[in-house]
């Protein structure tokens, strides 16, 4: 019932998701979610740890792209200086922007990762999609009741997560 909700890795932050990694795998394109994933909902623009990790997958070459759920104006500010591909108001967990995403940067579902910080959003939206996916904390939870509710609903799907990676 859950495998649709786990991701295939679970990490603390970006930071620890090395690109080397990535391209141990296979992976040549990473899709992105930005909030609470890269940088926290008060970070307009990229933060220096997160430039770094985007030169670093540049380096390595691997291709990024950003699917959010949020406006355009916030997707469109955060990305100024890197001027990858990037998706606003995209519904996930629907994929349509993530396919789009795929073939901006020329990667199929074999080579290409989701890394966010939702599992109903992010995590079920790159299964769906048939991706490799990475699950980071979030690093500035929202306090509102609809997100208190839905980091509620993630703790057994989290445990479940642990109990299958801790059986392998």
């Amino acid at each position: 019932m859950y495998k649709r909700f786990l991701p295939d890795y679970d990490y603390q932050t970006l930071s620890e998701i090395t690109p080397a990694f990535l391209t141990s795998l296979g992976i040549r394109g990473v899709v992105m979610d930005i909030d609470n994933t890269i940088v926290t909902y008060d970070d307009p623009e990229p933060t220096p740890e997160a430039l770094r990790w985007f030169e670093e997958a540049a380096a390595a070459g691997i291709k990024i792209s950003f699917v959010s759920n949020n406006e355009w104006d916030r997707v469109n500010r955060f990305n100024q200086k890197l001027a990858y591909p990037a998706y606003a108001k995209s519904a996930k967990p629907f994929i349509k922007n993530i396919r789009k995403a795929m073939q901006d940067m020329n990667t199929g579902k074999e080579n290409t990762a989701f890394i966010g910080d939702q599992i109903f959003t992010d995590v079920w939206a790159g299964k769906r999609a048939g991706l490799t996916v990475f699950l980071v904390d979030p690093i500035c939870d929202k306090k509102d009741r609809l997100t208190r509710f839905k980091r509620w609903l993630e703790k057994p799907i989290k445990k479940a997560y642990h109990k299958r990676k801790n059986k392998r």
